[in-house]
């Protein structure tokens, strides 16, 4: 006849186990879970950062216009009217250039269509447009002071 004492011992050990057993397959459950949730965000980290990456490249123009306080106003721009306007204010290309910062062979392309004129240009333009005659010569001879009209 076995010894009482090694068959409590031996009913105690498989009740410890079966105890052991459950907490073990409910920690396994949800170590599960967990690593199919980090891999679900992992994959939305790399998808975010593509798409941050995506906008990181077109954005930092459009970005660069609205932290000027341009894009709140859009300007209309048309080579025809563009031309008329120097015309009509009696300015060379070279002078419309100095007025706006750029080139007399850009105003040229301008007026040509070849290229349109960039957002903070348009700016520039719209404020000549508001100028008169007057106002656009003492800006000339502000800008260059050594040409006599």
């Amino acid at each position: 006849m076995p010894n009482l004492a090694s068959v409590l011992k031996d009913e105690i050990l498989r009740l410890a186990r079966k105890e052991v057993r459950k907490e073990i397959d409910g920690l396994k459950k949800a170590s599960a879970q967990y690593r199919s949730s980090i891999v679900a965000l992992k994959r939305q980290v790399v998808a975010l950062e593509k798409q941050q990456a995506r906008l990181g490249k077109a954005g930092p123009k459009k970005l660069a216009i609205e932290a000027d306080g341009e894009s709140s106003t859009k300007f209309r721009f048309s080579a025809k009217r563009f031309a008329a306007q120097r015309q009509k204010l009696g300015l060379s290309a070279a002078d419309l250039g100095t007025l706006l910062g750029v080139s007399a062979q850009t105003v040229y392309h301008w007026e040509s269509g070849k290229t349109r004129p960039r957002q903070s240009q348009l700016a520039a333009i719209a404020g000549v447009r508001k100028m008169g005659k007057k106002a656009i010569r003492a800006a000339l001879q502000d800008q260059n002071p050594t040409t006599a009209d």
